[in-house]
């Protein structure tokens, strides 16, 4: 969080630009400072650039050139204490283990629900994960 402000500061992350913008207004309109980029790889540089810059990572999974489990990894390289959530219609590869090995603390499936992805960021915001094997669907209630 900025301690000037208060303001949380989000790293988005997704190749899909109607994605992308649309998770970026929900996520400022909950109140976030939202850095939305539709590079993985461009968002690495910016984050080496300035590893504080942030307080959230929220990455699709399947992107060209560097996947959202790969971003996770070198991200956490370069600060281990960054928290990762994985916003993505593929998740099944990814197993719990594997995933906090990486340091993602949640999965959100997309299309979900504002509701849903307010959960992940307050849990991981919070220093918490997920429930152990949670994954917040919009399909579930």
């Amino acid at each position: 969080m900025d301690q000037a402000s208060g303001i949380t500061r989000i790293l988005l992350i997704d190749d899909e630009q109607a994605v992308l913008d649309v998770t970026q207004s929900m996520l400022e309109w909950m109140g976030y400072e939202v850095t939305a980029i539709s590079s993985s790889v461009e968002a690495l540089d910016l984050f080496r650039r300035d590893p504080k810059r942030f307080d959230l990572i929220i990455t699709d999974m399947v992107m060209p050139y560097l996947s959202g489990d790969n971003l996770a990894r070198n991200i956490r390289e370069i600060r281990l204490d960054m928290p990762v959530i994985l916003y993505s219609g593929f998740h099944e590869s990814m197993s719990d283990e594997r995933a906090r090995a990486l340091g993602i603390k949640a999965f959100v499936t997309k299309p979900s629900r504002m509701k849903d992805l307010a959960e992940a960021v307050s849990w991981v915001l919070d220093g918490e994960s997920a429930p152990e094997g949670r994954k917040i669907n919009h399909h579930k209630p």
